[in-house]
């Protein structure tokens, strides 16, 4: 079942996630920047179906709608018949179930390890399965509310951090793909930071990618800016060389499902030859990402799992959507990421601070993330 609202007059158009114990909506992605329509997430099932097929997308809102899809699911047993154990592995077999629906974002599978940690602590503590399950539904809902400010740390770490390395009045910056409102709890990351920077009365001009072949640039990073009144142009994909040739960009700011402990960093397809392009035209080039997205059992990006799409996402037009594009009998190759190398990354922005590379010119991430979080980083 779908509700509906029109137009862009509220700023709940820009809520990917409405959330109240018991219910669970989310905005259908697919449908933007036209129509507006809220779905119902009743169970994991659900979720993963929403997940899966891009209803809601974004590293942060994946993880988050994952974890409140259960949530919902949970508070609406009407009966339980075991112990706490039984709710905690119920639980855990459902987050592992849930974590396939998008293998390539690492919030995913960071919330599930996080939320299974809880289960298993309060399932050794007590002696009724409905604590368990109450334990997991506040634990899922503090994620929700953590994810915003989190988000407002990247985009005020990011934006004077970009202000203080180009010491100009105004910049201008390109991103890449979506990384808002629609791809978070809300506010954004990579966009966060171009929010910030544009409150602060600091931002020249966005720039967005229309970001093929699902259009997440053009239907949902611009419907954002425009919802915004934040000044801003689309341009196709293919013209990111261009204009950095017309030197009309300062600066790359995108997002990243996940970035291994080295910081090479998977990211929506095209955003490596996004930063190959800043590399030859001497455009700095950053991530903006929770700490959440940073894999620290990963080398390097050689091990990021990349997630291949439908190749009816090429063939046809709006990602799928619409009308057969291409000709029959074409082969497809729809690789839903890649990855960034380090080397080409100025930064990483996050909302404990933005981790620079060190002398030796690479990343240093295991040591900032203990130096922050106190995280044990062996």
């Amino acid at each position: 079942m779908a509700s509906d609202s029109n137009g862009l007059e509220s700023d709940s158009t820009l809520q990917s996630i409405r959330y109240k114990r018991g219910s669970l909506q989310l905005l259908d992605q697919r449908k933007l920047p036209l129509e507006t329509t809220y779905l119902d997430i009743r169970d994991s099932t659900d979720g993963w179906n929403a997940i899966r097929d891009m209803v809601v997308r974004g590293a942060p809102a994946i993880a988050i709608a994952a974890a409140l899809a259960l949530a919902v699911e949970v508070s609406n047993l009407e009966a339980f018949n075991g112990s706490p154990d039984d709710a905690a592995s119920f639980l855990k077999k459902k987050l592992e179930y849930l974590v396939s629906s998008r293998p390539t974002a690492v919030n995913l599978a960071d919330a599930s390890t996080k939320l299974k940690e809880v289960i298993l602590k309060t399932a050794a503590t007590t002696s009724e399965a409905s604590n368990v399950f109450q334990a997991y539904i506040e634990a899922a809902e503090i994620m929700l509310t953590d994810d915003v400010a989190s988000n407002k740390a990247i985009g005020s770490y990011g934006a004077g951090f970009l202000l203080n390395q180009k010491k100009s009045l105004k910049l201008s910056v390109l991103t890449h793909c979506n990384t808002g409102s629609l791809a978070t709890a809300g506010y954004g990351t990579a966009l966060g930071v171009i929010r910030a920077l544009h409150t602060g009365g600091d931002l020249e001009r966005a720039y967005c990618t229309e970001t093929r072949p699902f259009n997440q640039g053009s239907r949902l990073t611009a419907f954002e800016l425009v919802h915004d009144n934040i000044p801003a142009t689309l341009i196709v994909d293919s013209a990111v060389g261009a204009l950095m040739k017309a030197r009309r960009v300062d600066a790359v700011v995108v997002g990243a499902d996940r970035v291994a402990s080295n910081g090479d960093t998977a990211n929506k397809i095209g955003t490596y030859s996004v930063a190959l392009s800043a590399r030859h035209h001497n455009v700095p080039f950053y991530v903006a990402a929770p700490l959440t997205s940073i894999d620290l059992s990963l080398s390097s990006g050689e091990e990021i799992i990349i997630e291949e799409r439908s190749p009816k996402e090429l063939l046809h037009s709006r990602g799928g959507l619409g009308e057969q594009v291409a000709a029959s009998g074409i082969s497809v190759w729809n690789p839903a990421f890649d990855v960034t190398p380090a080397s080409l990354i100025s930064g990483i922005i996050t909302e404990k601070g933005v981790i620079t590379k060190t002398s030796a010119d690479a990343f240093d991430i295991r040591d900032f993330v203990h130096k922050t979080t106190g995280q044990s980083c062996a």
